[in-house]
């Protein structure tokens, strides 16, 4: 990544967004040295412009900024870091440096709790850590995680037609998270099949 740090004397503007929410939750600045450091470690590190020295965000308060992905602007001086926020992200304790309510989406409508939970299994993908259920999934291949589908569609159809509606949901939530599973290890999003049924609802859809 090609930042001009130089056209601000050092510095560069370092917008943080939460990655899930979209909300911006505080302005810093960085230097080179505090980028680095932010890439490396995966916390967002700044630049104090007062007190002239790195500093990590939640390193007194613990409520650190995980950096899940950094963007530089079309000007190549300004970056734009989505973050998971372990906590209050301004120091009055709010949760945004404008005092607003950083409220996740699936709050809203669990529905959008789909797409935060590939992020995690995603997330898991990348790890592979040991004890995780998700990871021994990923470990078994292809073909077990194509298994796992199939026997989880089975118990949900079994309790449609004998069960509880309680039961049924039970099963239907396991199918879907081997479902997302399965789609992850394909490259696959839960939004890809989301997009395919917005399509087929328009009128002038046509079956492939």
């Amino acid at each position: 990544m090609n930042i001009d740090f130089d056209k601000m004397g050092g510095l560069v503007p370092a917008i943080i967004q939460d990655a899930d929410t979209r909300q911006v939750l505080m302005l810093g600045y960085m230097n080179r040295e505090a980028y680095e450091k932010t890439v490396a470690e995966g916390r967002v590190t700044f630049y104090s412009r007062t007190r002239k020295c790195l500093w990590t965000k939640g390193e007194t308060s613990g409520n650190f900024l995980t950096v899940v992905s950094i963007k530089l602007d079309c000007d190549q001086d300004t970056l734009l870091i989505r973050v998971h926020p372990a906590g209050p992200v301004c120091h009055t304790g709010t949760d945004t440096c404008w005092g607003e309510e950083n409220t996740p989406a699936s709050s809203a409508s669990p529905l959008l709790f789909l797409s935060e939970l590939q992020d995690f299994i995603e997330q898991r993908h990348r790890e592979m850590p040991e004890g995780s259920y998700t990871t021994s999934l990923f470990r078994d291949g292809l073909n077990r995680m194509a298994q796992k589908v199939g026997e989880e569609a089975l118990e949900l159809v079994i309790e449609a037609c004998n069960g509880t509606n309680e039961r049924m949901i039970y099963e239907g939530s396991d199918m879907l998270y081997h479902l997302i599973v399965l789609l992850t290890s394909k490259g696959v999003r839960i939004e890809d099949m989301a997009r395919e049924l917005q399509e087929r609802h328009n009128p002038g859809w046509k079956k492939h």
